[in-house]
């Protein structure tokens, strides 16, 4: 867990503590302490989200590279082989995947995992679907190590291929815009481990 992570946790207590005294002020007849109390958390929500777009936008793109593990807390990702085969139109791309758990004590999952590719102009391409293959959301005990694949279709040209990941929601989803840091996606700088 980040920083920004505890920082977001702490924006949400806040808000619900000020939240709860405007509504007590206002029972108690103190519309105008109750709106000053709103008007406040409005103005820190809006500087937080501010403060959020600000660093995405002026904080680098984070590109991993192959065979790096990309980490959300202890459940990795590592991108081990990209094979590519050519054909008239598209180009498969055969990615080989580890899944890992770097927990200690429990056994842990990403419920809601997903992957893409995205190129330059920040085209996503699903993977092919492939029930054989493990599934992103595996339940991993602790230290556990799966190896998967995913196989992706790109049409013929596209240059500057990334693999994104993420679970627990979509892409460029809402708690990817409020959390500090983590909507590079807005910006075309998603961080992604590069393939190509």
């Amino acid at each position: 867990m980040s920083i920004f992570d505890l920082l977001f946790l702490l924006m949400v207590f806040a808000s619900l503590v000020m939240l709860a005294a405007a509504a007590l002020l206002a029972v108690r007849g103190k519309f105008k302490h109750s709106l000053r109390t709103l008007s406040g958390l409005g103005i820190c929500l809006a500087v937080y989200l501010a403060t959020g777009l600000a660093v995405s936008f002026l904080k680098p793109q984070r590109v991993i590279a192959v065979g790096d593990a990309w980490c959300f807390d202890d459940w990795c990702l590592t991108v081990e082989t990209v094979r590519q085969t050519p054909a008239s139109s598209q180009v498969a791309y055969d990615v080989g995947l580890r899944i890992f758990s770097r927990a200690r004590g429990v056994a842990q999952r990403a419920n809601g995992a997903w992957i893409y590719l995205i190129d330059k102009q920040g085209q996503r391409y699903s993977p092919d679907p492939d029930p054989s293959q493990v599934p992103l959301d595996i339940r991993l005990q602790p230290g556990e190590s799966v190896v998967t694949s995913r196989t992706f279709q790109i049409p013929a040209g596209v240059q500057e291929l990334g693999l994104i990941t993420g679970h627990g929601g979509p892409y460029c989803g809402p708690m990817d815009i409020l959390i500090i840091g983590q909507s590079g996606c807005l910006f075309q700088k998603p961080t992604m481990i590069r393939i190509q």
